[in-house]
């Protein structure tokens, strides 16, 4: 049986995921969680979990154990030829992938959301992931995601651009390999290009450059 990934299309947690695997030629079946509807993660866990990513591979079922752990990118690194978690940069690397997946990530989803929410069709879905959104960040959250949407982009793509100078000097953010860190960064840039419009690339062929090499890492041993 094929690894399965479980994940929804737009996450920034999920996407490094799926790119680790590509770039390991790791065969997978990526299995799509309604945003409204978590069951399949649920019942998978046991109960114990209702986020994504989550793997299942072999009889086992990983999925992350805090709400800052990295134990899914931890379990695809088994499967790179490169270690993508290396002691050499120990305690630097991990506050920055908590920089990525925190700072960077709390203002790009908002503008993805501002969007991608109105497209869901149905009224009680819509109703349950908006509902769901403002248990966790206030009652009229989405509306004024909507409303400074140009400002939470302007913000996101300020704090993308601290990366210029370390990513027009190496190929990676760390030297000539990629580490976990280029994988959340790629992440969080991805969730917000899930809307096509909010893509800035002019000014930034360092970034794009980036993303290209990245994407077109081996992993492979």
């Amino acid at each position: 049986m094929a690894l399965k990934l479980y994940q929804f299309p737009h996450s920034p947690y999920c996407i490094p995921i799926s790119l680790i695997l590509k770039n390991c030629d790791i065969e997978f079946e990526e299995v799509l969680v309604d945003n409204w509807n978590r069951h399949l993660v649920i019942e998978l866990t046991d109960g114990a979990y209702y986020q994504v990513p989550v793997i299942e591979n072999e009889g086992d079922v990983i999925y992350e154990s805090t709400a800052d752990s990295t134990d899914v990118a931890h379990y695809v690194n088994q499967f790179s030829k490169i270690d993508l978690f290396p002691d050499r940069i120990s305690g630097i690397h991990e506050v920055l992938i908590a920089h990525i997946e925190n700072d960077l990530e709390g203002v790009g989803f908002k503008t993805v959301d501002a969007v991608y929410i109105d497209g869901i069709e149905d009224l009680v879905a819509r109703t349950n992931v908006i509902r769901h959104k403002e248990r966790s960040f206030g009652r009229g959250c989405v509306e004024d995601w909507k409303n400074n949407r140009e400002h939470l982009l302007a913000s996101f793509y300020q704090g993308i651009d601290a990366f210029k100078g370390t990513l027009k000097a190496s190929p990676f953010l760390f030297g000539e390999e990629p580490v976990y860190a280029d994988y959340a960064l790629y992440g969080v840039l991805l969730n917000v290009h899930f809307i096509p419009k909010h893509i800035r690339w002019e000014g930034r062929e360092w970034l794009k450059d980036w993303k290209e090499r990245l994407e077109g890492q081996s992993l492979t041993s």
